[in-house]
């Protein structure tokens, strides 16, 4: 299998770079493929703007997805933009790499949805969900937290996981991806842990490395998340059935 990490941490000594690392030397030596986009280190500009358009549909009023459309159309998609797009296809699987902060991904990995997925081009109004441009792809999203796993759930002071996921495990549905379940590494710093000292912290995330390995030799055993298609729907985009 091919491999894409995009990786959105900007401390390569952080948990989230021992993760990538992991992965980028793991794989190949069990014979599969993979490449990484560091997003921090590429220095990657996640803000949509006009400046990124050099053949303006409108240059009085920029409205991003009418000039995402015209981009796509014209062959002038940002030089970025179409190299992460390339990527994207070459691979069939995508890993998303970053820490939870504020209850979501830092802000420059929304930005790099806001900027690759273009309108009119990675999507439409009939090339969305199971019908989507990356449909047969897998998509991964690894994640971690400083607090402990007791802290989170529905509910909880921590939030809960599977809601704060739900908006960018639900745009990767919308562009075709097979969702798979995520991989949560929590308590990173250590918080929350009692009586547990930096060398039991240490043992612990060394096993939680291990884990991960694992869970990236045994993705085609995962169980994607269930999530609607266009039969799901009736004509206004309801739920069929209600």
């Amino acid at each position: 299998m091919h491999f894409h990490i995009l990786h959105a941490h900007p401390e390569p000594k952080s948990f989230n770079g021992a993760l990538t690392e992991r992965a980028r030397t793991d794989l190949p030596a069990k014979g599969h493929k993979v490449t990484v986009t560091d997003l921090y280190a590429a220095g990657f500009d996640p803000v949509e703007r006009g400046a990124h358009y050099t053949r303006r549909l409108n240059t009085d009023t920029f409205s991003p997805l009418a000039e995402q459309r015209h981009a796509f159309g014209t062959g002038a998609v940002p030089c970025d933009v179409r190299q992460e797009i390339a990527a994207l296809e070459r691979a069939d699987t995508l890993v998303l790499q970053f820490p939870l902060w504020w209850h979501g991904p830092p802000a420059i990995l929304k930005g790099w949805f806001d900027r690759v997925f273009l309108s009119g081009g990675i999507y439409t109004s009939c090339k969305r969900y199971d019908t989507g441009h990356f449909k047969r792809r897998r998509a991964l999203v690894s994640v971690t937290s400083g607090a402990p796993e007791s802290a989170f759930g529905p509910g909880a002071r921590g939030g809960d996981p599977a809601a704060m996921l739900w908006p960018i495990h639900y745009s990767l549905h919308y562009l075709g991806f097979t969702v798979l379940p995520p991989f949560w590494t929590f308590g990173v710093q250590g918080h929350g842990y009692a009586y547990e000292d930096a060398g039991k912290t240490s043992q612990r995330l060394q096993q939680q490395l291990d884990a991960w390995a694992e869970r990236l030799h045994a993705l085609r055993t995962d169980q994607p998340l269930a999530f609607p298609g266009w039969n799901d729907w009736d004509a206004e985009g309801r739920a069929t059935g209600q």
